[in-house]
């Protein structure tokens, strides 16, 4: 694996986990935090907009992680490194909007 493949198949795993808060929230009806949003990425934006959102997320993870090199689900390389960019912009999003949410120091 090359390091352009490396860096493509890492951002489609931060654009593909990225897809699923945005998604979830806008199916359940629920406003979420968007770059459209004032202020970007802490206002509420509608569900429509995060339903928009995260399917354009899901259309540039797939053009990384499909359309660029040979992705391969039975290589442990490939999926180590797409699963390392889902883990770690989780973890930065559980943490970012874990401020707005309580999730940063949930009460009993």
């Amino acid at each position: 694996m090359n390091w352009t493949n490396t860096i493509s198949y890492f951002f489609g795993g931060v654009f593909l986990a990225n897809a699923i808060p945005h998604i979830v929230s806008g199916m359940m009806g629920r406003a979420f935090q968007s770059p459209f949003a004032k202020p970007s990425g802490e206002g509420l934006s509608s569900s429509t907009v995060n339903i928009v959102w995260g399917f354009f997320n899901v259309v540039v993870a797939y053009l990384l992680i499909v359309h660029v090199g040979n992705f391969d689900l039975h290589s442990i390389p490939d999926i180590l490194t797409m699963g390392m960019g889902g883990f770690l912009i989780a973890l930065y999003s559980a943490r970012h909007f874990g401020k707005f949410h309580g999730g940063n120091s949930p009460t009993p």
